[in-house]
């Protein structure tokens, strides 16, 4: 048979039609029963049930992962990529205290390779089910000359909703004495890979299948580990604290600006947040990066998450018992700052 002249172009549309014909089974364990519509329409149809909400607030956000993608590629291994923005995105909107509803990706690559397709998909499916949040649809572009033999990019859009009376807004609950709490990041999840790179690659001359003995674990592995998903904790934590009184004020994820600008989101423009370094333990991983990176300490601490991968501003009578539903749910958690008077900004000291 003739080669279509579209793929002899480098877009294969039937193979693109033969890999996405298995969606239906990969996405049934994320289905919601608000949601409408077979996979493959023009537009994901989601039904919101407003009987659960007397004022809904539909809340969205957007993003990748960055070059992370750079150790997928390295690698092949690309299952836990779907995963890790499913996660983050979910963690950008649990921070206003909403619960996601459904998800959309968009996968763009030079050539589809049907494992790498799956491999992705895959991952989207994991979290989305861990998270109670549908895949309800999404785009594969295939853009020959456009990418890198092997690569690909990835991004994601979340929707999720919160009850506009329950919705967080640190600048107007948050004040001085609050007490704030760090619940422990898996590692460097998806935010300062580039600079990691370079100094894993470039200045250690690693390669990412060394062995690191201070790791216990090969520098591409520990650098694949998932992003964590803070959205179910979050969830139950504001069931449980908020339920009559405003105890969590504010939640920060902390992600690309690590500390320094994104707390500072949470506040009210007369109040700093005091974080005390040491008061966590720090993972392996940043402790190697900053013996050997020969960064600015202050510049790692805006740039990385340094173990700490959400925050929570709580009313300070109130730290030990949010604390130990931390623990209860399994998520490692410290008391690692306060909140004081000042104009809106977070000091590491």
């Amino acid at each position: 048979m003739k080669q279509k002249a579209y793929a002899a172009a480098g877009v294969d549309i039937d193979l693109g039609n033969r890999v996405k014909s298995t969606l239906p089974q990969l996405l049934a364990s994320t289905h919601r029963p608000e949601v409408m519509g077979k996979v493959g329409g023009f537009g994901g149809l989601f039904a919101l049930d407003t009987r659960k909400h007397r004022q809904p607030v539909l809340v969205s956000s957007v993003d990748g992962v960055g070059t992370k993608l750079k150790l997928a590629f390295a690698l092949d291994r690309h299952d836990t990529i779907g995963e890790d923005l499913v996660n983050h995105c979910v963690n950008d909107i649990a921070v206003l205290g909403a619960e996601p509803l459904f998800f959309l990706d968009y996968l763009g690559t030079g050539t589809l390779k049907p494992h790498v397709f799956t491999e992705i998909i895959r991952g989207f499916t994991r979290g989305c089910a861990a998270n109670n949040c549908s895949l309800v649809g999404g785009e594969t572009a295939q853009m020959p000359g456009f990418y890198q033999t092997g690569e690909y990019d990835v991004s994601g859009t979340i929707v999720g909703v919160v009850e506009k009376s329950k919705m967080l807004n640190g600048q107007k609950s948050v004040r001085r004495g609050d007490a704030v709490i760090g619940i422990a990041s898996s590692g460097l999840h998806t935010n300062g890979y580039s600079l990691a790179r370079k100094i894993f690659f470039e200045t250690m001359g690693l390669k990412p299948k060394s062995k690191v003995a201070a790791l216990g674990n090969t520098i591409g592995d520990e650098m694949l580990k998932v992003h964590v998903s803070y959205g179910p904790l979050v969830q139950s934590l504001l069931k449980r604290f908020n339920a009559r009184a405003t105890t969590i004020r504010a939640i920060a994820h902390i992600t690309g600006g690590g500390f320094v600008d994104n707390i500072p989101r949470t506040l009210p423009s007369s109040c700093d947040v005091v974080i005390r370094k040491g008061s966590w333990d720090m993972l392996p991983i940043f402790q190697l990066i900053q013996d050997k990176g020969q960064v600015d300490e202050a510049e790692l601490y805006q740039v990385f998450n340094m173990g700490i991968g959400m925050t929570l501003t709580v009313a300070p009578e109130s730290v030990d018992a949010v604390l130990a539903a931390i623990a209860k749910a399994k998520h490692q958690a410290w008391l690692i700052g306060e909140v004081v008077k000042g104009t809106g900004e977070c000091r590491v000291v």
